[in-house]
């Protein structure tokens, strides 16, 4: 459930926002959308309509606008998500991370989830909506397949050279970009890495964990063979249509068993 800290954010900045004259409507996302889920954890995932006239006056000002909001401690552009009108920002008081994307109405009508609405200027935010559904992505079963051997291949390779950090990056890269998905998905939910597997696919958080190494060439061994034969049981429950790399299966395998034996 939401908590006070939050609910006072929330109360705060909405009529901070709705004094802006350029800003035509205001909407939660992430956890609010299902609030039984949220906890004191949670963040809060704004979506900021702006005037698409006045949009680019606004982006240059969205830090000192996210300055009004509260205690702001720090904020930056979410370039390394592909989204620099989306400033990522923490606040105090307590601490308190809250996304707000900066978007035309149409634009954040391109969206995963459906936000709840709390201020509209003009049906603005449920008009833009209105033009699109709801689009949950969801990766094609061949686009892991086509990668996921080249990838590991890789990944044994740093841990044959003994580039542990490496390996270690490496496996945190095949949790989040293909068992975690593929695991999401075959449990009915959206493919956002491990976010919340813990509660969306209890029974599976154990071979996911034996994905983990420690700081030491033979365990990343183990685990890079634990993520194969994980990636090869998820596989397994998606094969209409797929065209299987049994050949970059077999080699990069093998490649991984003579990881186990080389110094």
């Amino acid at each position: 459930m939401i908590t006070g800290a939050q609910q006072s954010f929330i109360n705060t900045a909405l009529p901070i926002l709705r004094r802006d004259e350029r800003v035509v409507g205001v909407a939660l996302g992430g956890s609010y959308v299902k609030r039984e889920l949220m906890d004191e954890f949670s963040g809060l995932d704004f979506v900021v309509a702006i005037d698409p006239e006045r949009y680019d006056e606004v982006l240059a000002e969205r830090v000192e606008i996210a300055g009004r909001l509260g205690v702001l401690l720090s904020c930056f552009t979410a370039e390394h998500i592909e989204q620099p009108e989306r400033l990522i920002c923490l606040y105090d008081e307590p601490p308190l991370h809250v996304d707000l994307n900066f978007q035309r109405p149409l634009d954040a009508a391109d969206r995963y989830e459906e936000p709840v609405i709390l201020y509209e200027k003009n049906a603005a935010l449920s008009e833009a909506f209105a033009t699109l559904p709801v689009k949950v992505p969801h990766p094609d079963m061949q686009w892991f397949e086509d990668r996921f051997w080249v990838w590991l291949h890789y990944a044994a390779a740093r841990a044959g050279r003994g580039e542990l950090f490496d390996v270690l990056g490496s496996l945190d890269f095949l949790r989040h970009n293909v068992l975690g998905p593929l695991i999401q998905m075959r449990n009915g939910q959206p493919p956002r890495g491990v976010r919340h597997i813990e509660r969306n696919a209890p029974n599976e958080v154990a071979r996911l964990a034996d994905t983990i190494a420690r700081y030491d060439r033979a365990d990343c061994v183990r685990a890079l063979k634990a993520a194969a034969n994980l990636y090869i049981a998820l596989r397994s429950s998606s094969r209409v249509g797929l065209v299987v790399r049994e050949d970059a299966e077999k080699r990069a395998l093998q490649y991984l068993n003579r990881m186990s034996f080389d110094k």
